[in-house]
């Protein structure tokens, strides 16, 4: 004899039940975010903390893949019926900084930006969606996702050509092997230093990264120099052209253009044949981002035509500006409010950071809050998640609530975020599914061209990286 699907419960009663599960597991998830903060691993590298996931998963009887994109691990959760499926992530890469307090002494990794908490709150929230499962109607995935931080662009681009990886960062791989094509919508909840306790609704620029190889000749620093093309030289005089540009961006574009030398020459006694630029660039609109690549490349050629040098520079898209879901941002505020207070919820502002949920935001509905629980500055060696509560386990509740909202009631949140987003859609000339618009728009921005600074030349096969 079969037994019947328990009926309704009202959202109030299922949101105390989930966050009476989750106290419960108080003590072990605030070790969890403090144990992957004492063990950091850069992105598609996360093999300790995929297995820490996992065992958490099969622990609560999820079922769950591994191995995503090299190191991903995700579950899925059933509701009572058939509905949406509702996304819940967290972030397992750290980053690159050797001189962090924190830092991994033989890679450099430190959990310089919060993801370990963020790993925190999404088991947080399975522990609390698990208790009330069966009143929903839909099904909840949980995902431990790769490499959402831009390092190591070398080692990632080297997995690209040897085809473990499609994309330099962890849901654009994702989205391009389909591990989101049973998802309708997802949160996470990131971890940063702000003062107030919670912050929805903030966009994020978009990203480009730019390889530029200038090659030139080598000669002997001393007594030929003349016979020579200082690769080193042209290098300088872009990054110089490039500093050049900075007052013609945009304020509203939030333009930023970051360049590093990774190498300028083997021994001070040659001329240097071979210089190596990593040039990121940053903007709140495609437009922007497109016309700020435009504005690095043809300081690029400026410096190899110049000197007479060449320059082989490979473009790849990082991250696409990242716009939250209004309907999300609306049930996020709700629920942040109820737990902890009016007071303590800020709205969104824009930020000059970017983030590859930007790229998920392009194919669904997302939502992306801050939540208070660490002090200085991200991404610098003073950050440190200091208050595992306020960064770990709180969020878990903010997101089993908000998930709650959506699944309960035959979904109807759920629905209406869709519905929405599909009118904001409607009037969009291009009518393809919104993944193959996501490729395309990728594909755009991709490319290697070489510039010959000898005879003032450009070869290139753009969109064909």
């Amino acid at each position: 004899m079969s037994v019947p699907a328990p009926g309704p419960a009202p959202a109030a009663r299922l949101k105390e039940r989930a966050r009476t599960a989750i106290e419960a597991c108080r003590e072990r998830l605030l070790d969890l975010s403090e144990d992957l903060q004492r063990h950091p691993e850069t992105g598609f590298r996360e093999h300790r903390a995929a297995a820490t996931v996992a065992g958490w998963f099969t622990e609560l009887g999820l079922p769950f893949e591994s191995g995503l994109s090299l190191t991903g691990v995700k579950a899925r959760m059933s509701g009572r019926t058939p509905g949406p499926t509702v996304a819940v992530l967290g972030e397992l890469d750290a980053l690159v900084l050797p001189r962090h307090p924190l830092a991994d002494p033989e890679t450099g990794a430190a959990h310089a930006c919060g993801h370990h908490a963020q790993v925190a709150s999404m088991i947080g929230a399975a522990v609390g969606l698990a208790a009330v499962r069966q009143h929903l109607d839909g099904d909840v995935a949980l995902l431990a996702v790769p490499a959402e931080e831009s390092v190591e662009l070398e080692w990632r681009r080297e997995r690209v050509r040897a085809g473990d990886l499609k994309h330099l960062v962890g849901k654009a791989d994702l989205l391009a092997r389909g591990a989101f094509d049973d998802v309708d919508m997802a949160m996470l909840c990131h971890t940063s230093g702000q003062p107030t306790r919670l912050s929805v609704g903030d966009s994020h620029n978009g990203s480009v990264v730019k390889r530029i190889v200038f090659t030139g000749r080598a000669s002997h620093a001393g007594s030929s120099p003349w016979h020579g093309v200082n690769a080193l030289k042209a290098a300088t005089l872009a990054i110089s052209a490039i500093d050049a540009q900075r007052d013609t961006f945009r304020d509203e574009d939030a333009v930023r253009v970051n360049a590093v030398l990774l190498h300028g020459g083997d021994a001070p006694t040659a001329v240097p044949d071979r210089a190596e630029l990593e040039v990121v660039i940053r903007a709140r609109t495609l437009d922007a981002l497109r016309g700020a690549c435009a504005t690095v490349d043809r300081a690029a050629r400026a410096g190899a035509v110049a000197l007479g040098a060449r320059a082989t520079t490979e473009t790849t898209l990082n991250y696409l500006p990242h716009h939250q879901d209004p309907a999300l941002v609306e049930v996020a505020r709700t629920n942040g409010t109820a737990l902890f207070g009016p007071g303590a919820v800020a709205a969104g502002r824009h930020l000059g950071a970017s983030t590859d949920m930007g790229d998920l935001g392009a194919v669904m509905p997302v939502l992306h809050p801050f939540t208070a629980g660490a002090t200085g500055d991200a991404h610098s060696v003073d950050y440190a998640v200091t208050d595992h509560v306020l960064a770990a386990l709180e969020p878990a509740v903010l997101m089993t609530w908000c998930v709650i909202d959506l699944l309960v009631d035959g979904a109807a949140g759920a629905h209406d975020v869709l519905a929405r987003r599909e009118r904001r859609t409607a009037a969009e000339p291009d009518e393809r599914p919104a993944a193959d618009r996501y490729s395309d728009l990728r594909a755009g921005f991709d490319g290697l061209t070489q510039y010959d600074g000898t005879h003032d030349t450009v070869r290139g096969t753009e969109g064909e990286l």
